[in-house]
């Protein structure tokens, strides 16, 4: 069931409609089988994994949250009798059992993941003659609640809070509808006492969170569906094509893969929104970014979190690397000594970004290509401050900081081209087409050859134009939907009507058209 049918806007009515009319202390079991019946109607076939990985976390999360209270009741109880050494191993022993089953239920939860997401692509690699059906079934958001599942054994682990001691309630946490597409990842202590907790009906949780959603479908079906017109005319036939032509494509790429992946989130946030629940933010205006670093601080934020948290964070921190650091400052002096660790935690992370997003190589090549330019930044960075103290350039200047952005969004955009394109090979083929110099584009009509009408890039322009306004005053501080809120009743009837009438009108959708795709959809 897509989100932008109009059979999944009938089934929100319902949802909202019924958790609503029964008792608060019930409304979580309509969260509940809203979830399911929107994951079997979705992808059928493939619910059995959402089960799996439902149980065996759950179990899992049930163990250790034993072994915590269990210690917890006896140091409480015998604390002062044992000694400083006594209570260490104790805690040392308790660790290690608890250690065991945090690598029981990840060994689970990833060996699914990495059976039915890259399985078959590694073994056609190997060419051992072997070939799968291309219906292959990969089940629906699979990374989003494997990684989900596994930040709250991992937080159990490192006893954040206490385990769910609900199999139903945790289900719902794992396979909360609005979510299970596209995420966001969520924490469980951020997300599951909003689940559990029934919500009063409030009219601003319904009109901000509709508002959110009409965002979302503003920015799917007016802007990324309309620019996934040009770029699939251009992949999808890259050896017709050369020069600006391929530039053109990746800077619609990039317009439409922002448009597409937080539209749905928009989209999943008014819904939950609406029913009183508070999903966090995947988002902060990536394209403003003055570096590579800040722009995945901003873009993807919960897979961010993730991989900061728990590959990061445990590998910069780790006494291995520490100490592998400290032998590297003899040869390589102490800075690139001392910065060892954060290196190889910022490729270990981006090749999890990269590989998160599929087993292809382009995907790898995609996560070093950002990683690797967050790691020359790093190692570089004496040497560019330097430089700009050299050059007399200033800063704290608004025309430096428009330099670092536009500088970002360009490396941003050629970037695209590796997950974008079919293969890695296609990608390096296109990025040296990109390089023929044609201005004949410009001559003629030779736009109108890619799929679009002249009427269709000027929507284009009108719709980023007022995207990157409205960004650009939330960047500034401004909050849009409470500002609006505070209108007159007229002026802001005539703001929804006429963008609801905007994305009728305008929107990318109809016969021919499927709109359904979310592009993360597939990730």
């Amino acid at each position: 069931m897509a989100f932008t049918s109009f059979y999944f806007l009938v089934f929100v009515l319902i949802v909202v409609f019924v958790y609503y009319v029964i008792p608060k202390a019930a409304r979580w079991t309509v969260l509940l089988a809203a979830s399911y019946v929107f994951y079997l109607i979705s992808s059928p076939k493939t619910f059995v994994f959402v089960l799996f990985t439902t149980v065996i976390t759950f179990l899992g999360g049930r163990y250790i949250g034993r072994k915590n209270t269990e210690h917890k009741k006896y140091i409480e109880e015998h604390g002062s009798e044992l000694t400083r050494e006594e209570k260490k191993e104790r805690k040392a022993a308790v660790q290690k059992k608890k250690r065991k089953m945090v690598a029981l239920v990840l060994i689970l939860n990833f060996g699914v993941l990495a059976v039915v997401k890259y399985f078959r692509y590694y073994i056609e690699a190997l060419g051992l003659g072997i070939h799968f059906d291309a219906g292959f079934l990969i089940p629906l958001g699979i990374s989003f609640y494997t990684f989900q599942s596994v930040a709250y054994i991992i937080d159990l682990y490192r006893n954040k809070f206490e385990a769910d001691s609900n199999i139903f309630k945790f289900a719902l946490f794992v396979s909360f509808f609005p979510q299970i597409i596209q995420g966001p990842i969520s924490r469980y202590d951020q997300l599951a006492g909003q689940l559990y907790k029934g919500h009063a009906f409030s009219y601003t949780n319904l009109t901000f969170g509709a508002q959110l959603m009409l965002w979302g479908f503003f920015k799917k079906l007016v802007i990324a569906d309309r620019a996934g017109i040009l770029v699939n005319e251009v992949f999808d036939n890259h050896t017709e094509y050369q020069g600006f032509y391929i530039l053109l494509a990746l800077l619609f790429y990039s317009i439409q893969i922002y448009g597409d992946f937080s539209g749905g989130i928009d989209i999943a946030r008014g819904v939950a929104r609406i029913l009183g629940i508070d999903m966090v933010d995947n988002f902060q205006r990536p394209y403003f970014s003055d570096s590579i670093s800040e722009f995945w601080r901003r873009w993807h934020i919960t897979l961010g979190n993730w991989c900061r948290d728990y590959i990061f964070y445990p590998i910069s921190l780790s006494k291995t690397f520490g100490k592998a650091g400290k032998k590297l400052r003899k040869v390589f002096g102490d800075r690139l000594g001392k910065l060892f660790p954060v290196l190889v935690a910022q490729l270990a992370t981006f090749l999890t970004i990269g590989i998160w997003h599929g087993a292809e190589f382009k995907y790898i090549a995609y996560g070093l290509y950002n990683g690797g330019l967050i790691i020359l930044g790093l190692i570089f960075e004496p040497f560019l401050r330097k430089l700009e103290k050299i050059l007399h350039i200033d800063t704290t200047t608004f025309s430096w900081r428009l330099f670092k952005i536009c500088r970002t969004f360009l490396l941003v955009v050629i970037g695209r081209v590796l997950p974008k394109a079919a293969s890695f090979g296609v990608a390096i083929s296109m990025m040296k087409s990109a390089l023929v110099f044609n201005p004949g584009i410009f001559l003629n009509d030779h736009l109108v050859e890619l799929g679009l009408t002249y009427e269709d890039y000027a929507l284009l322009l009108v719709g980023c134009a007022v995207w990157f306004v409205i960004s650009l005053m939330q960047e500034n501080g401004m909050k849009i939907r409470e500002s609006l809120a505070r209108q007159n009743i007229l002026f802001r009837w005539a703001i929804y009507i006429s963008a609801v009438v905007v994305v009728l009108v305008m929107g990318v959708y109809g016969p021919g058209y499927d709109a359904s795709t979310f592009i993360y959809r597939g990730f």
